[in-house]
């Protein structure tokens, strides 16, 4: 019986060991561990991928940014470390500029292992690592990178989170220089006159300086630009339209009837035939009514010197009486018009906004009398559409001394 009562005892014992033994426990553990790491890594490589797409210019949309309550964006900070708009006006500029991704609170416990993923996999990111009480703690060094007051309440940051931090300088403002005489410069066949580097150089034709077809290099822009010199006066009720470099002359659709004193005006921004303002039924001042052959362009006995087809929803056609040339200028009254402005004119109020007009370029500029002393801004900032556009200045303030609504806005800190 003793015996019996042994034998059962020992074969207990023996199953027990076997199912609770700590080897036996061990590969349970390590599963464990690897998917916590794995999915700490998936946070940290999400958000990469959505800060590198916001450095190029590009949107990452991928599940797992909602997931980790990934947000990126760039901010720029004045000289007193507060929020302000990005990018050169006049002649001031942002102080400092930064592309910032940050995601949602990791759990403390994680701290550890998330710290040993960024110093294995994300040694060369940069400033990336955790939030914690005002810094950056990267990981692998020693250096914590010190959050500005104004960043923190703009993410509204929280310890746990992960902070990516790129800073990037801001541009120049455009500077205007008065380039030297060249007169005493002769280049030989096979080059251009081209000023480079503070001096006048000849140098090799190339797309820059030689333009095909009806192009003509835009110094401004510094690309190939439609050559309006050689846009042509189309017949009837077609359009001179740029295809592949060269000037055509297209009919509108067939469905498109316009009526008495209307032109159908092929719009370039949605490539749609609309009905426009015939510039041909302007009424001229009496010295220009008389019939008379001094037009430009057109039929024989034409009066007027049309500067284009037609003006568009914000303009309005104006004749000077010296020359009998028809002009398109903008034009204040079509602000409440939806085919000039389709959002509500009195919201475009206040001390952060105004209306300005798109000018093209400072040749169209020159002709409207308005603005005949205004400085008129040429940058990224102000579309050049031709149409009454809304500036938004932010948290700063339009600048009186310089703004002309609806025709000029420009913000200032």
């Amino acid at each position: 019986m003793n015996i019996f009562l042994i034998m059962l005892i020992s074969l207990f014992m023996a199953g027990y060991y076997m199912f609770f033994a700590p080897n036996a426990r061990m590969p349970e553990q390590e599963t464990d561990a690897a998917i916590a790491v794995s999915d700490l890594k998936s946070v940290a490589e999400c958000a990469l991928a959505v800060h590198n797409a916001q450095i190029s210019g590009g949107v990452f949309d991928d599940v797992c940014v909602a997931q980790n309550e990934i947000t990126s964006k760039s901010v720029c900070l004045d000289n007193r470390g507060g929020i302000t708009q990005c990018g050169a006006t006049g002649t001031k500029r942002s102080n400092a500029s930064f592309i910032i991704t940050t995601t949602g609170a990791i759990d403390v416990a994680d701290y550890n292992n998330m710290m040993e993923i960024l110093e294995q996999d994300f040694a060369t990111s940069g400033t990336f690592g955790i939030y914690q009480d005002g810094v950056i703690v990267s990981g692998g060094t020693s250096s914590k990178r010190n959050v500005p007051e104004s960043v923190q309440k703009e993410f509204n940051l929280q310890n746990g989170q992960l902070v990516y931090m790129t800073h990037y300088d801001t541009p120049d403002a455009e500077r205007t220089f008065t380039n030297p005489g060249a007169d005493n410069l002769t280049c030989p066949a096979g080059t251009t006159k081209t000023y480079r580097f503070g001096r006048w150089q000849c140098l090799g034709y190339n797309m820059k300086t030689s333009c095909g077809g009806d192009m003509i290099w835009d110094y401004g822009t510094m690309e190939c630009v439609p050559d309006e010199s050689r846009k042509p006066l189309c017949t009837g009720n077609q359009t001179a339209v740029m295809n592949e470099g060269l000037w055509e002359c297209v009919s509108p659709f067939a469905d498109r009837q316009c009526s008495v004193g209307m032109i159908a005006r092929l719009n370039y921004e949605n490539l749609e035939w609309e009905c426009v303002e015939d510039m041909n039924m302007v009424s001229a001042p009496s010295k220009c009514s008389a019939p008379t052959k001094r037009a430009i362009r057109g039929r024989d006995g034409a009066t007027l010197r049309l500067a284009s087809t037609a003006c568009n929803d914000c303009e309005k056609a104006i004749i000077d009486e010296t020359t009998c040339t028809a002009t398109c200028v903008p034009n204040p009254d079509k602000l409440n018009s939806p085919s000039c402005y389709p959002g509500r004119a009195m919201e475009c109020s206040g001390i952060s906004r105004a209306f300005y007009f798109g000018f093209p370029n400072q040749e169209y500029a020159s002709k409207v009398p308005a603005v005949s002393s205004a400085n008129i801004p040429f940058d990224s900032v102000h579309s050049q559409n031709r149409r009454f556009n809304c500036m938004d200045c932010g948290r700063g303030r339009i600048d009186t001394a310089h703004s002309m609504p609806p025709y000029i806005a420009v913000c200032v800190e």
